[in-house]
């Protein structure tokens, strides 16, 4: 049997696969508590860096290694930042979904919401 995920085994709903990673990483945790709860926010600080990192490998921007990364290692990079989030968000709360989605309301709110910039 293989491990590798495909489309018809990946579950189509968004929080359904972050709760599934939520369940699993918590299974899987090598520290709990408060200490597992930083350690998992901390991670997206790790995430953010790897996008830095595709950027300027997609840019160039490193003489001595030049171009070494594409836009689609750094689109990656930016999903691994979402799902990190996400599931930090729901070790969190188990209302992650509803946390989100009032944020995002006020966000959406106070910008596009509000009517063109004049």
């Amino acid at each position: 049997m293989s491990d590798q995920v495909t489309p018809t085994t990946l579950p189509t709903d968004l929080w359904t696969s972050i709760d599934d990673l939520w369940r699993w990483l918590d299974a899987n945790r090598a520290h709990g508590d408060r200490e597992g709860l930083l350690l998992r926010i901390l991670k997206l600080s790790e995430e953010v860096g790897e996008v830095a990192q595709a950027v300027i490998g997609a840019t160039g921007q490193n003489p001595r290694k030049g171009t070494t990364q594409t836009w689609e290692d750094v689109q990656s990079e930016l999903c691994d930042v979402v799902i990190t989030a996400l599931v930090a968000l729901r070790t969190l709360t188990p209302d992650a979904r509803e946390v989100l989605a009032e944020h995002l309301g006020r966000v959406w709110e106070r910008s596009v919401g509000s009517g063109p910039v004049s």
